[in-house]
């Protein structure tokens, strides 16, 4: 599967880092399904509740967005609306592509900024939630946060290696790393099986036709 940043130096790093945030995404949400089957469970059957099930569910999926939003876009799965980009020039769809990174990490360091003066407000007025829990909210809203930091980040520096790939003019490498997927990419990402271009396909029939030729002339 192709990915957005190229696999080497920060941006290596930044993949990793996402991929391990998302797998410990991925492991915490199997532990809540299992305590909310406890949780139904418990009511139905032994009249015993799990208190703050619910609350640490509203937690989770506000945890696991923000930290999804930096996976999804290294893994390319944004939703993007391209049915007028491919009618446009290569040079044009590369400015559009750039802009469209540029204008996505703007929005990131809005979320940040915004998510960082909620955090900073909840300390100040020592916030708690109104559960039997009383979570201090700085507890939930700091990891919240950190999902943001690290969407902004991702952001930031794709739309930095962007630009620059605009700026030396290999619009053809951007609007393949930032451009929309093509179908058999998103069949590959979705499969795991590789698609092969037409060309790599011929290429393949006619290296195993000469092949299958000279097996036969050789018997």
């Amino acid at each position: 599967m192709k990915t957005l940043l190229p696999q080497h130096g920060i941006s290596r790093t930044l993949t990793r880092v996402c991929d391990w945030t998302v797998i410990a995404c991925g492991w915490w949400l199997i532990a809540l399904s299992v305590m909310t089957c406890v949780e139904m469970l418990g009511r139905k059957v032994f009249s015993f509740s799990l208190q703050g099930i619910d609350e640490i569910g509203s937690y989770t999926y506000g945890i696991v967005g923000a930290f999804g939003f930096a996976y999804t876009l290294i893994t390319r799965s944004h939703t993007r609306v391209d049915f007028l980009l491919s009618r446009f020039s290569v040079g044009t769809r590369a400015l559009l592509n750039m802009l469209a990174m540029v204008s996505l990490a703007l929005l990131a360091m809005l979320c940040l900024w915004r998510g960082y003066n909620v955090v900073v407000e909840s300390i100040e007025l020592q916030s708690t939630a109104a559960t039997p829990l009383a979570t201090p909210m700085w507890i939930p809203q700091s990891i919240w946060l950190g999902g943001y930091l690290m969407f902004a980040l991702v952001a930031a520096w794709a739309a930095f290696d962007a630009l620059r790939l605009f700026v030396r003019r290999r619009t053809g490498e951007l609007n393949e790393r930032f451009g929309p997927q093509t179908l058999e990419e998103e069949i590959e990402a979705e499969t795991e099986v590789q698609i092969k271009a037409p060309a790599q396909a011929s290429t393949a029939h006619a290296a195993a036709a000469n092949v299958t030729n000279a097996t036969g002339v050789a018997s």
